[in-house]
């Protein structure tokens, strides 16, 4: 190693040491060191404060919920058109309507059911073991089960369909986990704003993936395309998303915390959700926002077909123009109003916006129409979803984040189970039946939101 010549180190070491010999310069020296130290430390909590990439795990995070949601946005566009089109795969035409909506409520309700039983499991187990092995373990899963889905469509046999999406449900509560490693890497602050990565990662998932699946879907586009297509490719970015995360992904959880590990958790965390006084209120408000929700989004494809006759193609491009929106509101509006509003504030906005939106999309008596409604759609509810989140997380310490949020991904899971199971049967009496009580059921929350909230303790 070269040396620094002596003339230059004692230009730097000479005033100390002159100092020092006069017996006055050893508290400068302590103080400029004392100075020195309290920059250092506070650069560093600034980098950490504003830059969770800091930590090098919020990229991958995104690319994770990215790829998940891609693999789930490409059966959107699939399975109304696998169940109700005119030339279902499934059914022979002499199938009531009537049959084919409500096996296909059942069928959308057993991925969230799934997921009712696997979040919270995943997510204490993402405490207990770190969240990469976890993240792993689930995203294996998620590969089988659109394999067996893809096998269940080309073979006609309905009942592996419900196989496959109980599977992909279950180890859908990885998503449960990317939220915990996103609160391992945020501030109080930073929550709101970092969760919306999450809700750029579903948009953008939303645009490409219906997008994908209505093209490999149709078999105008090359005579070997089928309903199956899509699915194989979903099984493909499953396996992709497991390299990915092995590779790219760094462990966020600072310190293993020992929690019960149960497949009863879910039930459980319901139990939890109810007793903890200052999070009741908020996970009422959040179940009755996502029954809501869940009511206008699984059947809105259904919609679309019933009211409009559209193909996979154009379904897959009306959600990719709901997902685009939904980018544009969380890329730039949310966290831009997460800066300077507190997550209760532009909830009391956010949730009566949304339930005014969901039902303006029965107002169109063409499919264009459609266009002009779903930018609010994905307005209120780019506002909603991250600042709910942060409300949930804010209100946990910080070496529970995996336990709180896989308590919110059970209510979740059980709010939107409950929708499909009624709205296949609602929808053979009037297709506008659902999307009519979802606006209603969001309304509920603001009301609820708006009349008992108040500001709850926010742990550490």
């Amino acid at each position: 190693m070269a040396r620094t010549p002596a003339s230059k180190r004692n230009l730097l070491h000479a005033p100390t040491k002159a100092a020092i010999k006069k017996g006055v310069g050893r508290k400068i020296v302590n103080k400029l060191m004392d100075n020195r130290t309290r920059v250092s430390d506070a650069s560093t909590k600034n980098a950490t404060v504003s830059s969770p990439f800091a930590r090098g795990s919020l990229f991958p995070i995104f690319f994770t919920v990215f790829l998940d949601m891609v693999g789930i946005g490409i059966i959107i566009p699939v399975l109304a058109v696998l169940f109700l089109g005119p030339s279902s795969a499934l059914f022979a035409p002499t199938v009531a309507m009537t049959t084919r909506t409500l096996l296909l409520g059942a069928l959308i309700a057993t991925y969230p059911l799934g997921q009712f039983f696997g979040a919270p499991l995943f997510g204490a187990l993402s405490d207990r073991h770190g969240r990469k092995p976890v993240l792993i373990y689930t995203l294996i899963g998620t590969a089988i089960g659109y394999i067996l889905f893809a096998i269940g469509i080309l073979t006609q046999q309905l009942w592996l369909l419900f196989v496959s999406r109980a599977i992909d449900g279950l180890t859908g509560g990885n998503i449960a986990v990317a939220m915990s490693a996103i609160a391992d890497v945020s501030t109080k602050e930073s929550k709101a704003k970092n969760f919306a990565v999450v809700g750029m990662a579903f948009g953008l998932g939303i645009v490409i993936g219906p997008f994908i699946g209505g093209l490999l879907a149709d078999p105008s586009n090359f005579s070997w395309f089928n309903a199956a297509t899509p699915i194989w490719f979903a099984a493909f970015l499953a396996l992709l998303n497991i390299a990915l995360v092995y590779w790219l992904f760094t462990e966020t959880l600072q310190k293993p915390r020992t929690t019960s590990v149960s497949l009863k958790a879910g039930f459980s965390n319901l139990r939890a959700a109810l007793a903890r006084p200052h999070l009741r209120l908020i996970f009422s408000v959040f179940f009755l926002m996502m029954i809501g929700f869940a009511f206008f989004t699984q059947f809105f494809s259904a919609y679309l077909v019933g009211r409009f006759s559209l193909s996979e193609g154009q379904i897959g491009n009306t959600f990719a123009y709901l997902g685009m929106w939904i980018i544009i509101v969380q890329g730039l509006i949310t966290r831009s109003v997460s800066k300077r509003y507190e997550p209760a504030s532009v909830l009391r906005v956010s949730l009566l916006g949304l339930a005014i939106a969901i039902p303006f999309l029965l107002i169109p008596n063409q499919w264009m129409g459609i266009f002009f409604v779903l930018p609010f759609t994905a307005l209120f509810q780019g506002l909603t979803m991250p600042n709910m989140t942060a409300l949930v997380s804010n209100a946990a310490h910080a070496d529970e984040q995996g336990e709180i949020l896989g308590i919110q991904q059970s209510v979740q899971a059980i709010a939107i189970t409950l929708p499909p199971l009624l709205s296949g049967f609602l929808f053979s009496l009037h297709m506008s039946l659902p999307i009519a009580l979802g606006g209603l059921f969001v309304a509920f929350a603001w009301i609820l939101f708006v009349a008992k909230y108040r500001t709850v303790p926010i742990s550490n």
